[in-house]
């Protein structure tokens, strides 16, 4: 009998771990571990960057690093700041409940501009206590869940689509030019499949609805994964399949850069480095909506 409890204890505590390392494969990163990006000339109009943590890893020494991370030096900082905003284990409901947003809507200038890619932990099931707080729910309706949390407070919570209308409206009154763009692919959901599908769709609305530029990053990189092959593909990721080490990041980075170039008029062009001289625009199967056209600059 002893000898069965122990081998159920070992059972459970063994689950148990598997369970927690599942979980925290998105964690909540620390906020206060992660430094804080400022412009370097207010002069200057500012590329502002929000998402999660294949955006940003947060320097965790992991080897884990994000494509905002890396993109830096195929912009001309003589002309553009690149600020990050990013922060990980966020999803769009988060980013805006923990007041992250509203900082980057007060650092919002005329001419500014601002890229913004969720998914990666906005879905799941609202109350789920593995989600941490941070699925939101589906589609792109102005219908809410109300979510009881651990502590017993309340949070009414909208649809991916609803934080990411807000996003879009709030920068545009501010005067800057909105880009939406579809999460990274995992490992293991490009080659033989079509990752975020459903945020890609949702992005797409709210960016036709709202008056934002927008790319399907998912594809876009997608499709380069497929030119490069698996056994490259394998080291652009540091863990399971979600993010990358610095090459996946680099090589992410330059497909951002593929995407703003397939945008109407390429209205952050002007700004780009010789770097990405080379990068040629993405060619999308279908149209690109953009409705967004590009904000006055500030300065001649």
């Amino acid at each position: 009998m002893n000898l069965r409890l122990t081998t159920l204890a070992i059972f459970f505590a063994v689950a148990g771990g598997f369970l927690q390392a599942a979980e925290d494969e998105r964690p909540v990163v620390d906020a206060s571990k992660v430094a804080v990006e400022k412009m370097a000339d207010n002069g200057l109009p500012t590329f502002h960057i929000v998402g999660d943590s294949t955006v940003k890893s947060g320097g965790s020494g992991a080897g884990l690093w994000g494509w905002g991370e890396r993109i830096k030096p195929f912009f001309d900082t003589n002309r553009i700041n690149v600020v990050n905003h990013a922060i990980g284990g966020r999803s769009a409901r988060t980013y805006f409940n923990e007041g992250r947003w509203q900082k980057v809507v007060d650092a919002i200038k005329p001419g500014d501009f601002v890229i913004i890619q969720f998914g990666h932990n906005d879905q799941g099931r609202i109350g789920d206590p593995a989600m941490k707080g941070r699925a939101d729910g589906k589609g792109t309706g102005d219908e809410t869940v109300e979510d009881t949390k651990p502590d017993g407070t309340t949070e009414l919570v909208h649809t991916f689509g609803w934080y990411m209308a807000k996003f879009v409206t709030d920068a545009k009154a501010k005067g800057a030019t909105v880009i939406l763009c579809s999460p990274i692919p995992h490992k293991q959901h490009w080659e033989t499949e079509r990752d975020f599908a459903n945020i890609a769709q949702w992005d797409a609305e709210v960016a036709r609805l709202h008056g934002a530029l927008y790319f399907d990053l998912t594809m876009v990189i997608t499709d380069a994964y497929k030119k490069a092959g698996m056994d490259k593909v394998e080291t652009f990721f540091a863990d399971k399949g979600t993010h990358t080490t610095d090459s996946g990041a680099q090589f992410n980075a330059a497909c951002v850069i593929a995407g703003l170039k397939s945008l109407k008029d390429n209205p952050v062009g002007k700004y780009f480095s010789d770097k990405s001289r080379e990068i040629e625009p993405y060619k999308a199967s279908g149209p690109i909506n953009s409705t967004n056209p590009p904000a006055a600059p500030a300065h001649p």
